[in-house]
């Protein structure tokens, strides 16, 4: 089985909406606590201000990607059953739908994991680990709310860095520094020779990207809310995440991976 790990709202009983909290900030307009259902949720379980998410105040929202786990716990794992049908259900539901949008994410960085041809002589590795995921995420509701999921985590990290160690020594010039976890908020890197950069969990808040040499550099974890991506080329970058691009700038000249859509906010302002 091939999971789908693009999400299908239209499957889904609105679980991202309910089931997780937000604070009023500036990604929120409200505050919200988890298992309290969204005031903008309407009773076909579709967003009532999807259409105008940002004009609301809710960019959050547009920015926020389940990796198709909202449909899987909706059909699959709970049978289409949903939480306000059966109310019973509801708090189960609530609890599972993070632990199977953890793996789902998981699932995404191996799959991509076994495309990157530099990374070959793990790829044996790479399949079991995926497969182990998948069997994890298909568990009953009982068995995904006892799920030692981090330290399922823990174990899939250690092999994908093992994977970037190898795509990023393809980067001309061998790896860079490792710029890993680094506070790079608001730094000035426009037109930066970046390729096979480490960016893990990097900082890189309202970063000055600009027209950045971005190939074969590892993204998974980095922070790029209103980062500057205009002109910058992420063509051969990897581990990046839509919901990633969703939370920065681009515009037409931004090169990005094939896998990976321009966001439709880049070119309405």
């Amino acid at each position: 089985m091939v999971t789908d790990l693009k999400a299908d709202c239209g499957s889904c009983f609105g679980l991202c909406c309910v089931a997780l909290p937000f604070s009023a900030s500036a990604d929120f307009a409200v505050d919200k606590d988890a298992g309290v259902p969204c005031r903008n949720l309407q009773d076909d379980f579709r967003c009532g201000i999807h259409a105008r998410l940002r004009q609301s105040g809710f960019p959050g929202c547009t920015v926020y990607d389940c990796f198709g786990a909202g449909q899987r716990v909706s059909q699959i794992t709970f049978g289409g059953r949903d939480w306000r049908q059966a109310p019973d259900a509801a708090e189960r539901m609530f609890a599972v739908f993070p632990v199977v949008r953890q793996l789902h994410e998981l699932l995404w960085y191996l799959n991509e994991a076994l495309a990157l041809r530099p990374a070959r002589s793990l790829h044996a590795e790479l399949r079991r680990l995926r497969d182990e995921t998948e069997g994890l995420a298909a568990g009953r509701p009982e068995e995904l709310a006892e799920l030692a999921v981090a330290e399922h985590r823990q174990q899939v990290n250690g092999l994908l860095l093992r994977t970037s160690e190898l795509v990023r020594a393809q980067a001309p010039g061998g790896r860079k520094k490792s710029r890993r976890g680094a506070d790079l908020i608001g730094a000035r890197l426009s037109g930066a020779d970046l390729r096979g950069a480490e960016l893990r969990g990097a900082y890189l808040i309202a970063a000055d990207l600009r027209g950045a040499d971005l190939r074969q550099a590892d993204f998974i974890g980095a922070d790029l809310r209103d980062a500057q991506l205009a002109g910058a080329d992420l063509t051969d970058a990897f581990f990046l995440t839509q919901m990633q691009l969703n939370a920065a700038h681009g515009d037409d000249a931004t090169r990005l991976p094939a896998a990976l859509a321009r966001p439709a906010h880049w070119t309405d302002r």
